[in-house]
């Protein structure tokens, strides 16, 4: 029979964003090859995964589960809930989890079929979504925008490569970093806690972003298809509240600087992986995220600014440039408890 082959390297490459929940936990750098028959095929976030039987080296069955990206990037892709059916043939190969337990992240598959469509590298430009041509012009910055992967730096490991590389640490910060298991309930994806700002603009070549304006209520909504992030920006001269509610999104509030809009978010709630890679963030995070429309209104230039005294030693700036995508439609990321808790050591 013919082989399909479906390569995933370039998921794992994309910087500085990327659909997994950690590279941390898995030896990236070794691949290993199972010949075997899928038994499960999960279609759900915030990860698809396939679970496949195959012997180990003294001929007795193991059943490896496979993490995938998100269903949304996964189906751009080219992928679909269908793509793979219990008893299906395939040869994996695959990054796998440095403790030796039967799990991994998917590198590409063969599977034996004829009549399927041969897909390529997810992580490229031609496959990942066709990218805006950046000739649409907007009327504001409402609409949908998506980033311009052409001028963005490549972080081997993306979105864990990008922190791992930028964030410069406190002893604290250091600390947790060191103490953090990926692969245990102490992730807080686990709980299907997502990762707020600025986890938004760090993933929009993924996920793009949606801007909408209500001038009659003096808000801006911020929304994104990662974790379904959604801020309500309030623009009526209000700060921060005082009675020191927090929450995972924290508080944003918002004014116009020209033509620029600049977004001042705090009150964070504690969470124990903002940026995937172990480094918590605390009461004192705060995050100045600026958004300015090019003059020919084909893209919006972002820039961001993080400080967080108890864990980031120094505060990180990033920009970029997002294109104006209005052919885009945000989908919803709905995570599923279950799907998200099959990176835990007892498999749970």
């Amino acid at each position: 029979m013919k082989r399909t082959t479906i390569c995933m390297l370039a998921l794992m490459a994309i910087a500085p964003a990327i659909a997994h929940h950690s590279d941390a936990g898995i030896d990236m750098d070794s691949t290993i090859e199972i010949d075997g028959t899928v038994t499960e095929f999960h279609w759900r976030n915030p990860h698809v995964y396939f679970m496949v039987e195959a012997p180990n080296e003294r001929g007795e069955p193991v059943e490896w589960s496979i993490q995938m990206g998100s269903t949304i990037t996964t189906a751009r892709t080219g992928w679909s809930r269908d793509y793979l059916t219990p008893g299906d043939p395939v040869v994996v190969r695959l990054h796998p989890a440095i403790s030796g337990r039967p799990y991994g992240i998917l590198e590409s598959i063969d599977k034996g079929e004829d009549a399927l469509p041969t897909l390529v590298a997810p992580g490229s430009s031609e496959t990942l979504v066709p990218p805006p041509d950046g000739t649409a012009q907007a009327e504001s910055l409402a609409g949908v925008w998506f980033a311009d992967r052409a001028r963005i730096r490549q972080y081997p490991g993306g979105f864990d490569g990008y922190f791992n590389a930028e964030l410069q640490l406190t002893p604290a910060g250091a600390a947790a970093k060191a103490a953090y298991d990926p692969l245990s309930a102490d992730n807080p994806e686990a709980q299907c806690i997502g990762r707020p700002t600025p986890a938004m603009i760090v993933s929009s070549q993924l996920y793009p972003i949606r801007v909408e304006i209500n001038e009659a209520e003096q808000t801006v909504t911020l929304r994104t298809e990662f974790w379904d992030e959604t801020r309500t920006v309030y623009m009526d001269g209000r700060g921060h509240p005082d009675d020191g509610e927090r929450s995972i999104s924290g508080h944003s509030i918002g004014r116009w600087e020209g033509g620029t809009l600049v977004v001042d978010t705090r009150n964070f709630a504690d969470h124990r992986s903002p940026y995937q890679i172990g480094v918590p963030s605390g009461a004192l995070k705060h995050v100045v995220e600026r958004y300015t429309l090019s003059e020919d209104r084909t893209r919006v230039f972002v820039e961001f600014t993080l400080e967080d005294p108890e864990f980031i030693a120094e505060p990180l700036t990033h920009s970029r440039e997002l294109l104006y995508a209005p052919q885009m439609t945000l989908q919803p990321f709905e995570c599923d408890p279950e799907a998200t808790r099959r990176f835990l050591e007892t498999g749970g």
